[in-house]
Order: C-alpha cells, then sequence, then structure tokens
C-alpha cells in the first residue's frame, strides 16, 4: 500500500482561483476559493475548510464527498499548501471571517 495519495490539480486559466484538487487514488475531489477575491457560499452537504496563504483567504470544499474520501480532506489540503509553495499553512475548521461577513452584509 502506497504511503500518500498522488494528487493532481485541474486549474482555471480565466481564474487561478478556481483550482480543483483531484485525487488518483481515491474518488475525492476539492474546489479550491480565494474568498478574499469572491463569494463563497458552502454547500451544507460538502466539508469545507479554511485556511491563510500567501496573505489570502482559501476556502476547501468537497465536490460529493464520500464517507471514505473524507478521511483524504486534510492530506489534499496539506498537498496544495506545499504545491502553491506555503507548507506552514494553517488549516482552519471555520471560516474565521464569518461573523464579520455576516455582520457586514446586514449593514448593506
Amino acid at each position: 500500500m502506497m504511503d500518500h495519495n498522488v494528487y493532481l490539480l485541474l486549474t482555471d486559466p480565466r481564474n487561478p482561483c478556481r483550482d480543483v484538487i483531484h485525487s488518483r487514488d481515491t474518488g475525492l475531489k476539492m474546489n479550491v476559493f480565494c474568498i478574499d477575491e469572491e463569494p463563497f457560499t458552502p454547500d451544507t452537504d460538502e466539508i469545507q475548510l479554511y485556511a491563510y496563504a500567501n496573505g489570502k483567504l482559501y476556502a476547501f470544499e468537497t465536490i460529493n464527498v464520500t464517507p471514505d474520501d473524507a478521511l483524504d480532506v486534510i492530506d489534499a489540503i496539506q498537498w496544495y499548501a506545499s504545491y502553491i509553495d506555503y507548507p506552514e499553512m494553517e488549516i482552519l475548521p471555520e471560516n474565521p471571517r464569518a461573523g464579520r461577513n455576516v455582520a457586514a452584509n446586514k449593514q448593506k
């Protein structure tokens, strides 16, 4: 058995903040969002994790997650952190700005 999964990255040439992480060895797929630069509405049926890297706040959201794939989510995000040359990225369980965003939206 391999010690780690191999991940592939699908990039959008029109949007550098819209990457998709694919696990070659499992069914895991995750969308990557730069939520400083675009709106992000979490899907309640998926797993979301957040992280700051290179001065940006990222959201990572699974695509059609299964219980087996859920075990690979952290590994996939850590792989992405290394890919963007920010291996010290701290993975956060919740959007660190969620409360502030709700308050800002109410004022509009």
